[in-house]
């Protein structure tokens, strides 16, 4: 008998493609009511949603029996029939899972995206798809033991999750083990806690200092992406803005030419890729001011990318920034917004922690989404940036209802 834990939609299409499968089952969905081990009886396997710790009794009481733990990720590789492309990391992966999708499209492939976005893995599975890519997140690669991936790569790591991995140790192994998974590991050399591997591809920003198959040099004032020693197109000529964009393209770029997708297809896309919604989305320009929507900021690291992404391009931002703090140190992000920013609008629980580090001219407060951008709207600055830097429940259902709330104001009162 298999046991399903949770009640998000992981644990429903596991429990659709088990019920295909006329697999027996149970399905447990709120699992903290679970107080007795003896509900393991007569399980041989369990298949897990990520959101659900490895700390619970439940998850303590199957690895002490040594009932198999598995994710749907796992499930999905031992029917899929096509090649499998992982992505994970801290920021960004979203964007190039979702670049790489259009760059298999366009190149005339069927390609199915899923995983940590979009559809679960195992609704993707079809006879017809040519491409697999997939976003994972580090719960779900927590509960993966054996992932035939053709190629993956883990773009970034930095601090996150803190609250449920016990040292940020785990969390970094738990991003790694990735590539444990890998035929061809795909790395980015400007991340310094991914040991490089003379067997992988590498990509990183500025190619002449270091030996990469895909990168950037700047020529005469100008930057351009490369592959070796061919330029592919202007930096300037893409949709997205910000380096980290750079980077994540470069991450797209080469998991394409790792499955043999035509270059002059790839450079196409990327020329037209506007960027997923909530991730520093233009939102409109109303009275001289644009409005970005990073509502997908629920770290320090993203909200620092999306302000030096802006400061190359506005004088004078106005940050509406907070929410639920995440357990990780705001210094850098406070410094940053000490020297460029020059009005905050504060939201959400953080507050008066956040208060009491900021020393930019202008300092407010706000109760609710629409007041924040009423007062962001009222001050001198050509640019409004939502990028919280938190989480959004304290407010907010999450961070899509927050970017949404956000972006509707806009467009409907200014």
């Amino acid at each position: 008998m298999k046991l399903i834990l949770g009640n998000g939609k992981t644990a429903q299409s596991i429990a659709r493609f088990l019920d295909k499968k006329n697999t027996p089952f149970t399905l447990f969905e709120d699992t903290r009511k679970i107080k007795d081990p003896s509900v393991l009886q007569g399980i041989d396997e369990i298949f897990i949603s990520p959101g659900i710790p490895q700390t619970q009794p439940i998850v303590i009481w199957a690895r002490a029996q040594n009932i198999s733990i598995t994710s749907d990720i796992e499930l999905f590789s031992r029917h899929a029939q096509a090649p499998i492309i992982g992505i994970t990391g801290s920021n960004g992966k979203s964007t190039v899972t979702q670049l790489l999708g259009e760059m298999i499209a366009n190149d005339n492939k069927k390609v199915a995206i899923g995983g940590n976005i979009g559809k679960p893995a195992l609704d993707c599975l079809s006879p017809n798809v040519e491409f697999y890519v997939l976003e994972l997140s580090s719960y779900q690669l927590d509960y993966t033991q054996n992932l035939n991936l053709f190629a993956g790569v883990v773009l970034n790591i930095t601090p996150d999750h803190l609250d449920r991995y016990p040292s940020f140790e785990h969390y970094v192994n738990a991003k790694l083990s990735l590539y444990q998974h890998c035929q061809t590991k795909v790395i980015n050399s400007d991340e310094a806690l991914v040991s490089q591997d003379p067997s992988a591809k590498h990509f990183g920003i500025d190619m002449p200092k270091q030996p990469v198959d895909f990168g950037t040099v700047t020529c005469h004032g100008s930057c351009y992406f490369l592959k070796g020693d061919d330029m592919l197109m202007a930096v300037n000529e893409m949709q997205l803005i910000g380096e980290h964009n750079v980077t994540n393209i470069l991450a797209a770029l080469s998991l394409g030419d790792q499955i043999g997708l035509d270059m002059t297809s790839m450079i196409a896309c990327i020329k037209t890729f506007k960027g997923l919604e909530h991730r520093l989305e233009w939102v409109a320009q109303k009275q001289n001011i644009d409005y970005y929507n990073d509502s997908k900021a629920t770290n320090a690291i993203s909200t620092i990318k999306a302000i030096k992404a802006l400061t190359n391009k506005y004088k004078t931002i106005t940050l509406i920034l907070g929410g639920t703090p995440k357990d990780e140190n705001y210094s850098k992000l406070f410094t940053l917004i000490n020297k460029h920013i020059t009005s905050v609008i504060l939201i959400g629980q953080s507050t008066n922690t956040f208060k009491n580090h900021l020393k930019t001219t202008q300092i407010t407060q706000a109760n609710s989404m629409q007041t924040a951008i009423k007062l962001a709207s009222n001050t001198n600055c050509e640019a409004v940036l939502l990028s919280p830097a938190c989480a959004s429940f304290d407010m907010f259902d999450n961070f899509e209802h927050r970017g949404r709330v956000f972006k509707e104001e806009i467009k409907t009162k200014y």
